[in-house]
């Protein structure tokens, strides 16, 4: 009988590490494929639910998922700074422990449950990275403050002067940046994160990032995104180093167009130079908002007003990785508070319908893949400057867009009398003479 119970023991114990083993395999891994398609949605943990917990938000990880969310990129995770800090909860930007969880959020095991169940789901997930300060009260304050930027008495002092909840790191100290990279690793290695969104990233060396990436890729294949831009410090490339990174100058231009500031030639110029400076199987990232945006420059309304719809279809028809903002498809329409507890409404919205159609379009064309295998995009020739209007194509995939990015209405012809499907009405139509009214648009493929 002894015997018995022992194999019997032996058998639950190879079934459970094999059960172990296949679920690993059958973890999402980041590839080129998967950038290609992708989707990127930004996670507010503390807003977008009543609880601000990781429980609470995963349980709207299958809407996440309907929705077509391939990846989350949770702003900063850590526990919040109390020295010096703003507000009653503080920035999530203030951190004081790069290893820590803010407990207003839940636990470590809370965290490792939500990743392991957004991996379930085939969603894979990212944290933001916060390399250029720390929070007055984070331990390297007092162990190591050589790591820190000092003025000419020797003081710690913020990298701006208005950044008051936070100290300045010093990114000639190679003691701090191999102890930032370990802290990157630990999250990769230990919990099962899927990669990176890094704040600033124009503050650390090229050397730096390519010794950083090359262990956390050791671990597993990661994905890069960089908050910077060719215009930053390090420029193409530095930010050629990630596979991902900001499109701040597209997304400036979809503003000042908005405002009246800028017309549709602008977009084309912009999306000209894109095609010029960044090499082939980089992709920039696409928006219309984001938290800075949202709580310091305002709503995607206060922003684009009636020309909300149409910069939310470009940030798709354009060449690049889309990002959906927390609340941004129940129609986010108010300014979240940055350091106060501020809830998301849930509430019906068109943008709901509107995102899902364009997450299904982004995974069923391939005439909006990106990265090594990328559509490619074609500028269509018209004579009105206030339409801009380009195809994007991919072996017998094409989708075309035109859109007047004006307040009045506008007449486009163009040199193509093929019939296409509308995307969203399923009709059959022709673009060769289009009158658009304001802010008004079309998406066709073939």
């Amino acid at each position: 009988m002894r015997s018995l119970f022992v194999i019997f023991i032996s058998v639950v114990f190879l079934t459970a590490c094999n059960s172990s083993k296949e679920a690993k395999t059958n973890t999402p891994v980041f590839s080129d494929e998967f950038l290609s398609k992708a989707v990127i949605y930004e996670v507010n943990v503390r807003q977008y639910t009543q609880e601000g917990t990781f429980n609470a938000f995963a349980a709207y990880l299958p809407k996440l998922k309907e929705l077509g969310i391939d990846i989350l990129w949770f702003m900063p995770i850590h526990p919040i700074g109390i020295e010096n800090r703003k507000g009653s909860l503080g920035s999530y930007y203030s951190i004081r422990d790069y290893r820590g969880i803010n407990p207003e959020f839940g636990t470590l095991e809370d965290f490792k449950s939500l990743v392991d169940a957004a991996h379930d789901l085939d969603i894979l997930v990212m944290i933001d990275l916060v390399a250029g300060h720390t929070a007055w009260d984070h331990p390297w304050i007092a162990a190591h403050p050589e790591w820190y930027l000092k003025d000419d008495q020797g003081n710690i002092i913020p990298p701006n002067p208005d950044w008051t909840d936070v100290a300045g790191l010093n990114f000639e100290n190679q003691d701090m940046l191999q102890a930032l990279e370990d802290d990157m690793a630990y999250w990769v290695a230990e919990v099962g994160v899927d990669g990176y969104r890094c704040d600033a990233a124009y503050n650390i060396s090229i050397p730096f990032w390519k010794k950083a990436m090359t262990r956390l890729n050791s671990i597993k294949p990661v994905v890069m995104l960089a908050e910077s831009d060719g215009n930053h410090k390090g420029g193409y490339p530095l930010i050629e180093l990630f596979q991902l990174s900001y499109d701040w100058p597209g997304h400036a231009t979809l503003n000042r167009i908005a405002k009246g500031e800028m017309k549709a030639i602008d977009l084309k110029n912009h999306l000209k130079s894109v095609q010029q400076n960044y090499s082939s199987d980089h992709a920039v990232m696409s928006f219309t908002t984001n938290h800075d945006e949202n709580s310091w420059n305002g709503t995607v309304f206060e922003r684009l007003g009636d020309a909300a719809e149409v910069m939310a279809v470009l940030t798709y028809a354009m060449p690049g990785t889309p990002l959906i903002y927390s609340g941004q498809e129940y129609g986010l329409d108010k300014r979240l508070e940055f350091f106060e507890k501020d809830l998301i409404p849930k509430k019906e919205s068109s943008y709901m319908t509107l995102f899902t159609k364009l997450n299904t379009l982004k995974k069923t064309s391939d005439a909006l893949d990106v990265g090594k295998d990328a559509a490619n995009i074609n500028l269509l020739e018209n004579s009105n400057a206030d339409v801009i209007a380009f195809s994007r194509k991919k072996g017998d995939d094409t989708l075309i867009f035109i859109g007047n990015l004006s307040n009045v209405p506008q007449q486009v012809s163009l040199a193509d009398n093929s019939t296409y499907k509308d995307v969203f009405t399923e009709k059959e139509v022709q673009i060769n003479n289009l009158n658009l009214e304001s802010w008004s648009y079309r998406l066709v493929r073939n």
